[in-house]
């Protein structure tokens, strides 16, 4: 089984075999890195990186890791990019395959990763998209093993908006068979087409997806406590309407109080404390948010190193 010259664009695209890969290598260069141990996987290989969104832990991140795997990373801007100018997302494709050995995208549309992809002769790793952002859902994983020992029978409750995050988190779950409760408010759940991936995988790995607007139902008994922002990047305009609609969607100690006992708190970040999730929360004994953060380093090196490295 290898995934060289395979392309991430979405965690539905995975078998559950290649998810337990990347968390596999991603353990093994965890702990070389923390051992001090070289691991050059990607020696002298080239990742373009292109940013249609800004950020802080997908650009550092990628680019420490592809440097700590013996490669380079090549930040480029939209603005400094001739797609920026109108050139088809298919010519830059074309162009930038001979020249990188990967390409990781952060951008707004998914269909222009899916294009990149489609025209690309070297892997697209999706760093983020309106409709995906299954890197961190990887790490979310990641994560969850490393404080749970395994995924399948475990629950995840992601109490916010029906958003990127919340759709690869219910591919995740439910293809390693692990339970997922999404809470929403009314008329913000997560996309129809996703809920039904997600509950064919769930079928066949005996798990449960569920979709729900009570924050309280959703977090009964979870494992995993799983928040986002309200209003993500391209929705400023909605920020204040969307406070009032999700005042009640928040990580808070009443919610922590219906879920399992030692279960563990996790959020994407940037977090607005105060908002869906309390900063007592956020600093408190379940919170695994920052360990969380750092796991993003080591799964990506470890799609890296699957997709663009040798069998």
């Amino acid at each position: 089984m290898s995934l060289k010259g395979k392309d991430l664009l979405s965690i539905h695209d995975l078998t559950a075999d290649e998810v337990y890969e990347i968390l596999d290598l991603a353990k093994t260069l965890k702990a070389k890195q923390k051992a001090g141990e070289p691991h050059h996987l990607l020696q002298g290989k080239t990742l373009g990186m292109i940013f249609q969104k800004s950020s802080t832990r997908t650009r550092v991140s990628f680019e420490t890791g592809i440097y700590q795997l013996g490669g380079m990373g090549l930040f480029l801007n939209a603005n400094d990019l001739q797609i920026g100018r109108g050139e088809p997302v298919k010519d830059t494709a074309r162009v930038l395959s001979r020249y990188v050995d990967g390409i990781m995208i952060r951008t707004f549309s998914h269909k222009e990763v899916e294009e990149l992809a489609h025209y690309s002769s070297v892997p697209i790793i999706n760093g983020l998209t309106d409709l995906m952002h299954p890197c961190q859902a990887l790490a979310d994983l990641f994560t969850a093993v490393e404080y749970k020992g395994s995924l399948k029978g475990k629950k995840l409750a992601f109490i916010g908006d029906g958003n990127n995050m919340a759709h690869s988190l219910l591919h995740g779950c439910a293809k390693m068979g692990m339970d997922i409760a999404v809470a929403t408010p009314p008329g913000y759940e997560p996309a129809a087409r996703i809920v039904a991936e997600a509950k064919a995988d769930a079928a066949k790995t005996g798990s449960q997806v569920i979709i729900v607007n009570d924050p309280l139902e959703a977090a009964k008994n979870a494992d995993v406590l799983y928040t986002d922002v309200w209003a993500s990047m391209g929705q400023e305009t909605e920020q204040m309407a969307r406070k009032r609609i999700f005042v009640d969607f928040q990580i808070n100690q009443s919610v922590l109080a219906v879920a399992h006992p030692e279960s563990i708190v996790m959020h994407c970040l940037p977090a607005h404390r105060g908002e869906e999730i309390t900063d007592e929360v956020m600093e408190g004994p379940h919170s695994v948010v920052f360990d969380e953060a750092e796991n993003r380093l080591h799964v990506q090196k470890a799609i890296m190193a699957l997709l663009m490295g040798k069998k």
